[in-house]
């Protein structure tokens, strides 16, 4: 390819997985990312890294083995509550050598990613605020920090509101309907051990058709958890709040949630902290772009679905094909178009497999009790926390 300038913009979990194969492959890339460091932003909460993608695209990294030293297969645990009840219902406790899909911490990930690429390769408080020059290249990236640089390739992984994809699409993200109010619990074993007893060493989620709530023990003895409504996206204006009104959104949450079981509420009443919102996006069915010699989107840039427990294992997927594509083709648009031939149909079946799939976030009976083998299908369409 010439030695052909690649840049990555986002140092997400897919964009940096992509650099990392690139350059086990030999190729050069830049990544660019928004953020000024490694650590000036929570990356929230744990992910399940599944055997036919996420882990995947760690084997052709060569990082498999640093991923299962690192991520805690404990947190494949799950747990069913009778919202109205409290009863414990469904309870999958995985086996000492399961490897499905353990759980790693964002964070985590985050670092052993950036520790496999080489010392220079992510250019930190690079937020991206256009892609201009011609469709055929080289492409001007300009940043928010008023600086430029020419790309021959630019690669989208900048999430949902992505500033590449606008380069090719005119697609945004839509407000599904579905809120996550997420509150954080503290050295949960400790201060909180009621609420660690509650939500084992994995997942806990309860609903009742009109409301959820999605619990995750993540590590360092942190919990997350998530409490799942249709609201207008002006809620809290509405109701007279404000994202710092803690007392308020609490008061909110307890009488939304009245008819709950007192053990459940427990998730409202006892948190850290203040409550941060979280409104579920999603991109329209199907999302399809004109073909682009010098640009192409994977991950949430190119799929935004809800949070159901594929949105990163998919990313890492697109990461893995694209780098071995842009590696086994000597021309850049070649290997876009071997990519996005596979990329695109399956993000098309996924999204509209979970297209309107996020009301299952409130489901009564995620698991479905009546069928056993539905309950580890279901496990892996599991709600998952949405990205920070």
């Amino acid at each position: 390819m010439n030695t052909p300038r690649i840049a990555v913009i986002g140092a997400g979990p897919g964009g940096l997985t992509c650099a990392t194969i690139l350059q086990k492959h030999g190729i050069a890339v830049t990544v660019h990312e928004a953020d000024a460091a490694a650590e000036v932003r929570d990356q929230g909460g744990s992910l399940d890294l599944h055997a036919d993608s996420g882990q995947l695209a760690l084997k052709e990294a060569g990082l498999l083995e640093s991923f299962f030293a690192l991520s805690r297969p404990e947190g494949q645990e799950m747990r069913q509550y009778d919202a109205i009840s409290g009863e414990l219902g469904f309870h999958h406790v995985p086996d000492e050598d399961e490897a499905h899909r353990p759980e790693i911490e964002r964070g985590v990930l985050r670092d052993m990613l950036l520790d496999s690429l080489t010392p220079g390769t992510v250019r930190w408080g690079h937020a991206l605020r256009a892609v201009e020059g011609p469709s055929d290249g080289p492409r001007l990236l300009r940043f928010t920090d008023g600086t430029t640089t020419e790309a021959d390739l630019v690669i989208g992984a900048d999430g949902a509101w992505s500033p590449v994809r606008a380069a090719i699409s005119a697609a945004l993200p839509q407000y599904t309907g579905i809120t996550f109010v997420e509150a954080w619990f503290h050295d949960a074993d400790t201060r909180h051990p009621d609420i660690a007893e509650f939500v084992g060493n994995g997942s806990a989620i309860a609903g009742d058709g009109a409301r959820g709530m999605f619990a995750q023990h993540n590590g360092g003895g942190h919990i997350r958890v998530y409490l799942i409504q249709r609201l207008a996206l002006d809620w809290l204006a509405q109701a007279g709040l404000t994202h710092d009104d803690t007392e308020g959104i609490r008061a909110f949450l307890l009488d939304a949630y009245r008819d709950w079981a007192p053990g459940l509420r427990r998730v409202i009443t006892d948190n850290d902290g203040r409550y941060l919102q979280r409104p579920i996006n999603a991109l329209l069915v199907p999302h399809i772009w004109e073909p682009s010699p010098t640009i192409t989107l994977l991950g949430d840039a190119a799929h935004l679905m809800p949070p159901l427990g594929l949105g990163v294992n998919l990313a890492m997927l697109d990461a893995l094909e694209l780098a071995l594509a842009l590696a086994h083709n000597p021309v850049i648009d070649d290997a876009l178009r071997a990519y996005e031939k596979t990329m695109i149909p399956r993000s098309h079946q996924t999204q509209t497999e979970l297209d309107g799939r996020a009301a299952d976030l409130m489901a009564d009976d995620p698991f479905n009790a009546e069928d056993p083998q539905a309950h580890l299908n279901a496990q892996d369409n599991q709600p998952r926390p949405p990205a920070t």
